[in-house]
């Protein structure tokens, strides 16, 4: 399979589909000359030769930050928002953003389990200075 500079340049990056970096990189284990325009690409990205897109991809321009995944997370985002987010992690299949998302779906269900401990310890020690009716 023959890969753009593009791609090679986001498998650098790894941001490339799993499946995608592993055919990338049992390519580089065969070929020597992809294996070249690699080591040319890193040889121009270490002089600082830099396309605007590969700057954008590079710094994450595009992708949500972690409060901005956390409201999607919980549905409090407006539908341009929520439509956006869904799109960069489904279609555009960002990596890192569905890494961040799972941290804190993580996060939030460890935070389930203590909240509801806790507010169970709360009324188990209340309970005494209710009032009754």
């Amino acid at each position: 399979m023959q890969f753009t500079d593009h791609q090679l340049r986001a498998y650098l990056d790894e941001s490339l589909s799993a499946d995608l970096m592993s055919e990338v990189e049992a390519s580089l284990r065969e070929d020597s000359q992809l294996r070249d325009r690699l080591v040319h690409l890193v040889g121009m990205r270490e002089a600082g030769v830099h396309a605007l897109g590969e700057i954008w991809r590079r710094h994450r321009i595009s992708c949500p930050d972690r409060s901005q995944l956390g409201r999607y997370l919980l549905g409090a985002l407006d539908e341009e928002e929520a439509a956006y987010i869904k799109f960069h992690l489904e279609v555009i299949g960002c990596r890192w953003c569905a890494a961040n998302l799972d941290d804190l779906r993580s996060q939030n269900e460890g935070q389930s389990a203590a909240t509801q401990t806790r507010r169970r310890r709360y009324f188990q020690t209340s309970a005494g200075y209710l009032k009754k009716d």
